[in-house]
C-alpha cells in the first residue's frame, strides 16, 4: 500500500509544481524596451522620456498589470547617434523585446526603424518628429505620439509670419536629419507667405565657436532667426550672439527646450521662442497624473514625459485588448482611438497621429515657460 500512495504523493507534488510552473509562466512581465540616450550630450531627454515610462508602469502595476501581467522597463541606450539605432535595435530584438517606448532622437529611429518593423517589434517614440522616419516606408508597427516636423516647422513658421511679422529671417540647422527637416519646412512656409529668407545654412553640432556665423547674420541684417537642431548648440548660439551684440530674437523646436539650455545660455535664454506640446500638464484632466509625477519629483510639464507616458498606455491598452501578440498589437493600434493625456489619439496607415497640438512658448532665465502671444 506504500507505493501506491507514493505514487499518489508524487502525482500531486508533481501537480501542484504543474500549478506554479503555469502560474509563474502566466505571471512573467511583459518588458518595453526604453530605447535613449543614456550617455551622450542628449541624456536629458532620455531621462524625460523615462519620467513618464515608470509613472505610466507604476501606475499600470499597481493596478494588477495586464491581463496579470506586470509591466517591466528595459533600458536601452543609444546615446541619440544614428550609427547606435540598429545595434540598440539588435539589442532589443535578441533580448526578445517585443515592444519599445522610444527612439528618442530621430536619426537614430530612423537607422532603427526597419529593423523594429522587420522584426515584428511594436515601436511609439514620443519624441522622433522627423517626416523621414515614417514617410514612404510601408511600416506597420513604427508609430509616434508626437507630431511630425511638416507639421511643427510649419505652425512655427505661421507663427513667425502673423505674429512676429519679421523683416528679414535667418533660417539655421545642424545639418542633421531632425534639425535640418524642421529647418527646412519653416524655410519653405516662411517663403510661401512671403517672408524675407536671407540666409539659409547649416552650422556644425559640436562646435563651441559660432561667431562666424553669427557674424553673417549681423551683415545680412536679420531681424529674427530660426534654428533648427538640439539645445546644445542653441544656447551657444544665444550666449554668443549676445556677446557679439547681435539683439535677435531666435526660436527652435522642441529639441531646444531642455532646461540644461539656461546653464549654456546664461542670461541670453529670455525670451527664446520655442514649440514644443502643447501643456498637457494644465489641462484640469490630468490632474491626478499630473500629482503622479509631482509626488516622484517628476516634471509632468516637460517636452516628452506626457508623450512617453501615453506611448507605454497604449501600448498596455491594446495587450489588454487584443492579447500579447505584437503583431495584433500593431493593427489595434493603426484601427483603435484611444483616451489619453494628449486627447484622442488615432493613427493613421504610416503611424502618424491624425492630430495633434502644438504650441509656442517664450523661455526664461529662470527655466519657467509661459505660452506665448507675441
Amino acid at each position: 500500500m506504500k507505493v501506491p500512495f507514493r505514487l499518489n504523493t508524487l502525482a500531486v507534488a508533481f501537480g501542484l509544481a504543474g500549478s506554479l510552473l503555469a502560474g509563474a509562466a502566466q505571471a512573467e512581465n511583459i518588458k518595453i524596451g526604453v530605447v535613449i540616450p543614456a550617455t551622450g550630450p542628449l541624456t536629458q531627454y532620455g531621462d524625460m522620456v523615462k519620467e513618464g515610462v515608470d509613472t505610466a508602469l507604476e501606475q499600470i502595476n499597481a493596478a494588477g498589470g495586464i491581463n496579470g501581467n506586470k509591466l517591466e522597463a528595459v533600458v536601452v541606450d543609444d546615446a541619440c547617434e544614428p550609427k547606435q539605432g540598429p545595434v540598440a535595435a539588435n539589442r532589443v530584438v535578441n533580448a526578445k523585446i517585443h515592444y519599445v517606448v522610444g527612439p528618442v532622437c530621430s536619426g537614430a529611429a530612423i537607422a532603427a526603424a526597419p529593423i523594429y518593423n522587420n522584426e515584428g517589434v511594436v515601436v511609439v517614440t514620443p519624441s522622433a518628429t522627423s517626416p523621414a522616419l515614417t514617410e514612404g516606408k510601408n511600416f506597420t508597427s513604427v508609430f509616434r505620439t508626437i507630431g511630425r516636423d511638416d507639421q511643427q516647422g510649419p505652425f512655427a513658421a505661421k507663427f513667425i509670419a502673423q505674429t512676429i511679422k519679421p523683416k528679414k529671417v535667418a533660417v539655421l540647422h545642424d545639418k542633421q536629419s531632425y534639425g535640418q527637416g524642421i529647418a527646412t519646412a519653416v524655410r519653405d512656409t516662411l517663403k510661401a507667405d512671403g517672408v524675407n529668407v536671407a540666409l539659409f545654412e547649416g552650422i556644425n553640432a559640436g562646435d563651441s565657436d559660432y561667431s562666424a556665423v553669427i557674424t553673417k547674420l549681423k551683415s545680412a541684417g536679420v531681424d529674427f532667426v530660426y534654428y533648427g537642431g538640439y539645445h546644445p548648440e542653441m544656447g551657444l548660439l544665444l550666449r554668443q550672439a549676445a556677446e557679439q551684440g547681435l539683439k535677435v530674437r531666435i526660436m527652435g523646436p522642441e529639441g531646444v527646450g531642455n532646461p540644461e539650455i539656461n546653464a549654456i545660455a546664461g542670461p541670453a535664454v529670455e525670451g527664446m521662442l520655442v514649440t514644443l506640446p502643447a501643456d498637457f500638464a494644465s489641462n484640469p484632466k490630468n490632474a491626478a497624473l499630473v500629482k503622479a509625477f509631482k509626488d516622484k519629483k517628476r516634471d509632468p510639464s516637460g517636452s516628452f514625459q506626457m508623450g512617453s507616458y501615453t506611448a507605454v498606455k497604449v501600448i498596455a491598452d491594446s495587450i489588454k485588448a487584443v492579447g500579447n501578440d505584437a503583431g495584433k498589437v500593431a493593427k489595434h493600434l493603426h484601427t483603435a482611438t484611444f483616451e489619453t493625456p494628449l486627447g484622442n489619439l488615432a493613427w493613421d496607415a504610416k503611424g502618424d497621429l491624425k492630430a495633434y497640438d502644438f504650441q509656442v512658448f517664450n523661455w526664461h532665465k529662470d527655466g519657467s515657460k509661459t505660452p506665448a502671444t507675441k
